[in-house]
Formats: C-alpha cells, sequence, structure tokens
C-alpha cells in the first residue's frame, strides 16, 4: 500500500505561485497514475491534474490548463504541482492520489490511495 504525504500548501497573493509536492513511500510513482484534486467549502472534490504511468501523458482540468504544471521525479519518488497566475477561486485543499493502472483518470473515485491534504488559501 502506498502512503503519500503533501507539502508545499499556504497563503499566497493572487497572481503569485505555490509548488506543491507529493512524496509517495511504500510504491513507486513510476508506476502509478498520480493526480491532484482538490476541494473547497462546500463543494465536491474535484479533478485538477494527473500524469499517466508513462510520465509523457498529462491531464488538466479547462480551468488550470496553462497555469498548472504536474512532473514527478521517480528519483524522489515525488510527484509535484507547479500552480502559477493563481487566482482566489483556486483556493481550497488539494490532494494528491494514486492508483495502479496503464490508463490516466480524471475521476477521484478510480484513485485507491489519498494523502491528507495541503491547504492553498490565495487572496484576492
Amino acid at each position: 500500500q502506498v502512503q503519500l504525504v503533501e507539502s508545499g500548501g499556504g497563503l499566497v497573493q493572487a497572481g503569485g505561485s505555490l509548488r506543491l509536492s507529493c512524496a509517495a513511500s511504500g510504491r513507486s510513482v513510476n508506476s502509478n497514475n498520480m493526480g491532484w484534486f482538490r476541494q473547497a467549502p462546500g463543494k465536491e472534490r474535484e479533478f485538477v491534474a494527473a500524469i499517466c504511468w508513462s510520465g509523457r501523458s498529462t491531464s488538466y482540468a479547462g480551468s488550470v490548463k496553462g497555469r498548472f504544471t504536474i512532473s514527478r521525479d521517480n528519483a524522489k519518488n515525488t510527484v509535484y504541482l507547479q500552480m502559477n497566475s493563481l487566482k482566489p477561486e483556486d483556493t481550497a485543499v488539494y490532494y494528491c492520489a494514486a492508483r495502479i493502472a496503464y490508463t490516466c483518470s480524471n475521476y477521484f473515485n478510480e484513485y485507491d490511495a489519498w494523502g491528507q491534504g495541503t491547504q492553498v488559501t490565495v487572496s484576492s
């Protein structure tokens, strides 16, 4: 079973940047489809970005495409989410997730391992 620990969240002004990290243990990230999801108060958990097991394919929600970049470092067994041009509507708890699959998924119920989440707050 994989354990995921997120870090890098915080408070930032609109237009600023943050980089989230997701450190994995118990399973290699390069054998997983890794995803980032977020949940704002009173809202459902939503897909943000995913990187497929090959590392060559990525997927983004329309609301973050062009501003966020998902990547991974196999040597560090870590996945990153670089977030630029942040907006107040990006405020949420961000979760890292993993699933063992050759395909990439945007659906949270297809992931079998989750981190505890890290809070991102963007002030206007």
